[in-house]
């Protein structure tokens, strides 16, 4: 173990997931393919919107938000867990820069996952709610600045978060996740943490606040607007996309809450690990299939995509 006191070290050492030496190989199987599938589902999606023309609406454009957030969350992650995974424990070494960039997109996952999902909400409100107006109001400009908004938001308020962590003294060399996060970055310190704690623990509750209001207002209105009108086909299309979008919210809630809440207990360190890799894999294999599924647009597109290259 390097678990010593050995100032201000640039090698850290990873943590395991802590299972069985005979389920290793399936586990490794499973979560690869898993990835595999990820990659492929949301970059083909996301490349399905820009070559179709009929499929540049900005429920769509958005949408890409959210893939590529998905494929920007797992690529840094789980390449290097899966390879972690086969190694012995004094080979799992990761270099204290790499994990900084690590930690730093693995936290802008977390956030641009509420802040897209947010503007989504905004547009489904718009649609619904005034549909007369929508075309004038959710125009493309108005779809870059709300996607780039939801970045740079995150992009700044994640900044901070790590800068402060960074700026600590390390005496521990040990990341104990399987994965460099916040968390793990500063429990790499024997200062005071405190600042962290309180800039932490405002970050997390401001922004499921912010996303839980957001989505409560938003979805309310919708109901009302709903329940108000006789307009069956209105209702019906908004029972189809508010669906989709909350279902897709409501799975990076839970997954997204419940690591935040393990983090505090850390007695449950193998269940809050076993969750920190569900998080990844759950929403972004899960993202593509919902919207697929629940999406005309998207089936036909596909339907037409595959359908002219078998003639």
């Amino acid at each position: 173990m390097m678990e010593n006191y050995t100032y201000n070290s640039l090698v850290l050492q990873m943590e395991r997931l802590n299972i069985s030496e005979d389920y290793v190989h399936a586990v490794f199987v499973v979560i690869f393919f898993t990835y595999m599938f990820i990659m492929v589902a949301n970059a083909g999606i996301t490349l399905l919107i820009f070559i179709n023309k009929n499929l540049h609406q900005p429920m769509f454009l958005l949408y890409c938000n959210l893939s590529l957030n998905d494929i920007l969350g797992n690529c840094v992650v789980i390449p290097r867990f899966l390879s972690d995974m086969l190694m012995s424990t004094s080979e799992r070494f990761i270099n204290f820069h790499e994990c900084v960039v690590q930690a730093f997109i693995t936290m802008l996952y977390g956030t641009a996952a509420h802040t897209v999902l947010m503007i989504m909400a905004f547009d489904r409100y718009v649609a619904i709610c005034n549909p007369l107006h929508y075309t004038t109001i959710m125009t493309t400009n108005m779809v870059w600045k709300l996607s780039l908004s939801a970045w740079g938001v995150g992009f700044v308020l994640v900044g901070i978060l790590i800068g402060l962590s960074v700026r600590l003294n390390r005496c521990r060399t040990l990341i104990t996740n399987l994965y460099c996060d916040n968390a793990s970055l500063f429990k790499l310190s024997c200062d005071s943490v405190f600042i962290n704690n309180v800039y932490g623990l405002t970050f997390t509750v401001v922004l499921f606040t912010s996303s839980i209001c957001s989505m409560f207002l938003t979805y309310t209105k919708i109901t009302v607007i709903c329940l108000t009108s006789k307009n069956k086909s209105l209702n019906k299309k908004a029972l189809k996309t508010c669906s989709t979008h909350l279902t897709v919210y409501l799975i990076m809630f839970i997954c997204g809450i419940t690591v935040v809440i393990l983090n505090r207990f850390p007695q449950y360190s193998y269940y809050r690990k076993f969750f920190a890799i569900l998080i990844r894999l759950i929403p972004g294999s899960l993202n593509p299939i919902i919207y697929g599924i629940q999406s005309a647009e998207i089936r036909k597109s596909l339907s037409k995509l595959f359908g002219s290259k078998c003639v």
